[in-house]
């Protein structure tokens, strides 16, 4: 597969950017292509453009403020009207696993709360089922081994090709997320019926949620070596 250049990640973004009008309430993604969109954002931000924005996470806010985009929460905002976000894997139905950046948690708050998601993201992410790339687990730090033991047994029931692994930052430590949380990385492999396991992961009391977003994104921008291609979910 040909290489995706930066350029038409930015290409992509400013896609999702067109869908954008002023005053609207945005959720703002975390990653490396949802970067290139609120760069973009803070450009037009700069020009007058008025809106404001609920972060996904503290490097995503780091970002805005730095750019003089208006940040708020979801406590002071009761909806939003799109969430701009990238993803680790997109499936032909427009599911998503997500998590890579640790911000899964907070960007599908986010998410949920928006009238409409849109993906960004390069080609390389486009899969015909998902579970290529490993599905981060967001668990309690409490309890963590009777939550391993039931994740295992998850993989278990769901035939996982792999293994559950506590994720470790650069340091060697445990990774944490903003909220305080562990992450567990489960190689399932090709996940042929993601609608159970959802249920059955956050079934499990130790785990606060998971990286599968389901019937969330409305629409992708996928950026090729051949320009950006538009994915859109049927309702």
């Amino acid at each position: 597969m040909r290489q995706v250049s930066d350029n038409l990640k930015r290409e992509a973004a400013r896609m999702a950017l067109s869908q954008v009008e002023p005053g609207m309430r945005l959720g703002l993604g975390t990653g490396s292509t949802a970067w290139h969109f609120v760069d973009l954002l803070g450009e037009k931000v700069a020009q007058g453009f008025e809106c404001i924005c609920v972060p996904t996470s503290e490097r995503t806010a780091e970002q805005a403020r730095g750019l003089g985009i208006p940040l708020s929460d979801l406590d002071q905002l009761d909806y939003l009207d799109i969430t701009v976000d990238g993803a680790d894997e997109i499936d032909p139905r427009l599911n998503l696993i997500k998590g890579a950046g640790g911000a899964l948690l907070r960007e599908k708050i986010v998410a949920a709360a928006s009238n409409k998601m849109i993906v960004i993201a390069d080609v390389s992410k486009v899969v015909e089922q998902l579970g290529r790339f490993p599905l981060p687990v967001e668990v309690n730090e409490f309890g963590f081994g009777a939550t391993m033991r039931a994740l295992k047994g998850v993989l278990l029931a769901h035939s996982a090709e792999g293994e559950a692994t506590l994720r470790h930052a650069a340091d060697g430590q445990p990774y944490r997320t903003d909220g305080g949380h562990l992450i567990v990385d489960a190689c399932f492999g090709r996940i042929s019926t993601p609608e159970a396991l959802s249920r059955d992961l956050l079934d499990i009391p130790g785990v606060v949620q998971h990286g599968l977003f389901l019937n969330m994104c409305k629409t992708a921008y996928v950026a090729t070596p051949d320009g950006v291609r538009t994915m859109q979910r049927g309702d």
